[in-house]
C-alpha cells in the first residue's frame, strides 16, 4: 500500500516542516516510488507511492481539486465503470482513480464514500470549511490511523510514524483485552493517543474536536432469493470471477498465495481461467509447507493445482527447525502478534527482492464468508425462531449423528444461540480454558464476551444476521492490526460485491447435509480440481511451535521471572509458566493460539518498554477503562495532554 501522512495545526499556524519530515523518513521504506508533499498552511500532506496500478497520474499525490480541496488516496477503485458515467461531460476512462474519487467528492460531497467499492482509505481537505475528513473502506483494507492533541491531529497509514518523536503514549489496556480475547477492536491501536480509522466510516476534523459517520453497514433485511440452486451458483461464479479480475489489475506480475486448500485454490484457477479468456497478467504462485508436521498433506493438494496449471510455482521448504518464532526485534514493532512463521516471513522477503513482486493475493476471508466456519447451531437457531419446529427437529437429529452429539445436548447448543451474548458467556469456561490470563482482568473487561466476538448493536438480530455482523467486524479487526508489509495483500473472498451476496442468501446454500461450503463446492467444480474440492484436512503447525518453544526455553523463562504482562495485570505469570512447558511438551493442545498471544504479548512489552515508547503507571495504580477516559477528557487538554475517547460519534 502507498503512504499518506500529515498533520493539520488546529491554531492556524503553519504546520511544522520538521514533523513532516520525521514521518517521511520512518514511513519511507513502504512508499519506494519516491514521495511528493504540499503545505498548505496550516496543513501539510505526504504522498509516498507504492505504485500497483497501471493507470497514469494516480501517484501525482496530494492532488488539489475543485474550491482549493485537496486529496491523497491510497487505493483501488472496483467500480470505475459504474462510478465515471455519474460525472461530468469530461470524464473518461483516460482519469486515475484519484481523479474519479476526486470528481465524485466534489459532486456528491461525503455521500461519495458509499458508491467507492473497492480497497481504499482517502484523507481530503476543504479549506473553505477548515476540516479534514478521513475515511476507510467497508471492511478496512487499507490502513489509516491518527493521533489527535488538543494542538494538532497527525494522521499517517503506518502506526509506527506515529509514535516517533512523540514521547512515550499509554499502553491501551481495551486493545489488551481484545487481542488475548480474539481480535482488538478496530478502531483502537496498543496506545490509547493513538487510533484507527473504522472501518465502512468517515470521519470529520474541525476546530479540534471529531465526529464520526458511518457510510456503510450490513443491512439484516437484504435477503437475495433464487428459484433454482443452479441460479445460485451461476450467480456465485459471476461473483467470484469478478472479485478475482478486480484484483488482476495490476502493473506488472501477481503472485498468489497456494496452499492447497479450497480458497487459495480457487482463486488461482479462476485467476488461470480469466487469463485464457481475457487480456490479464498470469499469476506466479508461493507454496509453502512442512513435511515434519504430522498432518502435513499441503503439498499433496497443491501439486494437483500445479498439474491443473501446466507449471510449478515457488516453494518454500520449511523445516521446523525451532526459529519458527522472533523473540527479539531489530526494528520496532508497532502491535504484539508473531505474524507469520519466521522462516517464511524470511524467504518470503528473499523471493520478493530477487522477483519485484508487489501484489499477492490472498484467501483470508474464504472460510468465513463460504461457510466453513458457519456454526451449524446457527441456521438450526433460524428454524426454532421461525417455529420449523418439525424441520429443526430432523435437522438437529441428522446433525447429531453427523457430529456424533447426543440430541439434547445439540438442542441445548441450539437454544444458547438464541440467548443475549452476555448471558451466553456466563455459562462459559473462559478462565479454565486461559488459565494464564488475570482473573481480574478477565473479568473486568469481560473477555469471556469478547471471545464470542460480541459486537454494539446486534443485540436484538436473529442469530444469522447477528453472526453475518460478527464475521464482517472480526475480518475488519483482523485486516486493522496487520503488520505493515511490502507486498499489497488483495483479498478476492472480502470483495464487498461477493460478501453482501454471501451474507443475504440462504444458509442452506452454504451449509447442507453436513456438506460446509456447498454453494462453493458445486459453482466451482468445472475450474478446481476434483480432488481439492473435496478435500476435507486442514494443517496446523503446533509440532514447529512446541520446538521452538523449547530451543529458547532460556530466554522465554529469563522474561517470564519478572513479566511486564504480569505488572500490567494481563497475565499471572506462573501460569503462564506452567502452560508454555505444556506447549513445550506437546500437550497443550487448543491452547496453542492463546499462549501464542500471551507469549508476544510479553515480548512485545519488554521491547517498547526498552525504546521508552510507553509510559507505565505507577505500581499499583488502578487501569482506566477507555469508558473512563472521557469524563476527564476537557482536564487533560487543559493541562496539554492528550485525548481521543471524547470522540462525538453520529
Amino acid at each position: 500500500m502507498s503512504v499518506q501522512a500529515g498533520l493539520l495545526n488546529f491554531d492556524g499556524k503553519p504546520a511544522d516542516p520538521s514533523a513532516l519530515r520525521e514521518l517521511s523518513l520512518a514511513a519511507a521504506p513502504f512508499g519506494p516510488d519516491g514521495e511528493m508533499s504540499r503545505s498548505l498552511g496550516a496543513l501539510a500532506m505526504l504522498y509516498q507511492p507504492f505504485n500497483t496500478v497501471p493507470e497514469p497520474g494516480s501517484h501525482l499525490q496530494p492532488l488539489v481539486f475543485g474550491r482549493g480541496s485537496a486529496i491523497t488516496w491510497d487505493g483501488r477503485l472496483d467500480n470505475r465503470d459504474e462510478v465515471l458515467p455519474q460525472m461530468s461531460g469530461s470524464a473518461s476512462q483516460s482519469l486515475s482513480d484519484l481523479e474519479i474519487v476526486a470528481q465524485a467528492f466534489e459532486k456528491w460531497d461525503t455521500e461519495c464514500f458509499a458508491e467507492l467499492v473497492g480497497e481504499w482509505a482517502a484523507v481530503i481537505w476543504r479549506p473553505h470549511d477548515r476540516e479534514l475528513i478521513l475515511a476507510r473502506d467497508y471492511i478496512g483494507v487499507r490502513q489509516l490511523f491518527y493521533r489527535l492533541q488538543p494542538q494538532r491531529i497527525t494522521w499517517c497509514s503506518l502506526l509506527a510514524p506515529l509514535l516517533e518523536g512523540s514521547g512515550p503514549s499509554s499502553l491501551c489496556e481495551e486493545y489488551v483485552a481484545g487481542y488475548l480475547a480474539r481480535k482488538p477492536d478496530a478502531e483502537l491501536t496498543p496506545f490509547r493517543e493513538i487510533r484507527s480509522v473504522p472501518p465502512g466510516c468517515w470521519l470529520r476534523v474541525k476546530d479540534g474536536s471529531i465526529s464520526k459517520r458511518r457510510f456503510w453497514r450490513f443491512n439484516p433485511g437484504l435477503k437475495t432469493r433464487y428459484r433454482t440452486d443452479a441460479e445460485y451458483e451461476e450467480q456465485y461464479r459471476y461473483l467470484f470471477r469478478q472479485a478475482v479480475r478486480r484484483r488482476l489489475r495490476s502493473d506488472r506480475p501477481l503472485l498468489a498465495a497456494l496452499s492447497g486448500g479450497l480458497d487459495s485454490s480457487s482463486i488461482v484457477c479462476m485467476a488461470d481461467d480469466i487469463h485464457a479468456k481475457e487480456p490479464a497478467f498470469r499469476v506466479d504462485t508461493l507454496s509453502y509447507y512442512d513435511l515434519s508436521e504430522p498432518d502435513e498433506d499441503d503439498l499433496i493438494h497443491l501439486s494437483k493445482i500445479e498439474q491443473r496449471r501446466g507449471r510449478k510455482g515457488f516453494h518454500l521448504d520449511l523445516d521446523g527447525n525451532g526459529d519458527s518464532l522472533r523473540f527479539h526485534y531489530p526494528a520496532l514493532v508497532a502491535a504484539p502478534g508473531f505474524g507469520l512463521r519466521r522462516e517464511v516471513q524470511e524467504a518470503m522477503a528473499s523471493l520478493i527482492n530477487r522477483n519485484q513482486y508487489r501484489v499477492i493475493l490472498s484467501g483470508t476471508g474464504g472460510d468465513e464468508m463460504n461457510g466453513q466456519a458457519l456454526n451449524p447451531t446457527i441456521p438450526l437457531a433460524e428454524l426454532l425462531l421461525h417455529l420449523r419446529l418439525f424441520t429443526a427437529s430432523r435437522e438437529i437429529f441428522r446433525w447429531g449423528l453427523l457430529t456424533r452429539s447426543p440430541f439434547l445436548g445439540l438442542l441445548c447448543q441450539v437454544i444458547t444461540e438464541l440467548l443475549p451474548i452476555a448471558i451466553r458467556a456466563r455459562s462459559g469456561r473462559y478462565a479454565e480454558n486461559h488459565p494464564w490470563i488475570s482473573r481480574e482482568f478477565i473479568r473486568r473487561y469481560h473477555l469471556a464476551a469478547r471471545e464470542l466476538e460480541q459486537v454494539p448493536g446486534v443485540r436484538f438480530y436473529r442469530p444469522g444476521a447477528r453472526d453475518a455482523v460478527q464475521t464482517i467486524t472480526t475480518l475488519s479487526r483482523e485486516l486493522t492490526r496487520l503488520a505493515p508489509s511490502r507486498l499489497e495483500q488483495r483479498y478476492p473472498y472480502l470483495d464487498q460485491t461477493l460478501v453482501e451476496f454471501l451474507t443475504s442468501i440462504p444458509f442452506d446454500q452454504l451449509l447442507r447435509s453436513g456438506e460446509r461450503r456447498h454453494l462453493m463446492r458445486r459453482a466451482l467444480k468445472d475450474i478446481v480440481p476434483a480432488e481439492v474440492l473435496s478435500r476435507r484436512t486442514k494443517v496446523s503447525a503446533s509440532r514447529c511451535f512446541a520446538i521452538t518453544v523449547g530451543k529458547h526455553w532460556p530466554k522465554i523463562e529469563e522474561a517470564l521471572a519478572s513479566p511486564l504482562s504480569e505488572r500490567g495485570g494481563f497475565i499471572d505469570g506462573n501460569l503462564l509458566r506452567t502452560s508454555l512447558i505444556r506447549l513445550r511438551n506437546g500437550q497443550a493442545g487448543d491452547q496453542i493460539g492463546g499462549l501464542l498471544k500471551a507469549l508476544s504479548l510479553e515480548f512485545w512489552l519488554r521491547d517498547i518498554s526498552a525504546r521508552r515508547m510507553i509510559a507505565w503507571p505507577p505500581p499499583g495504580a488502578k487501569a482506566r477503562k477507555s469508558s473512563d477516559i472521557g469524563r476527564s477528557c476537557e482536564i487533560s487538554k487543559k493541562k496539554g495532554g492528550e485525548c481521543h475517547e471524547g470522540v462525538h460519534q453520529t
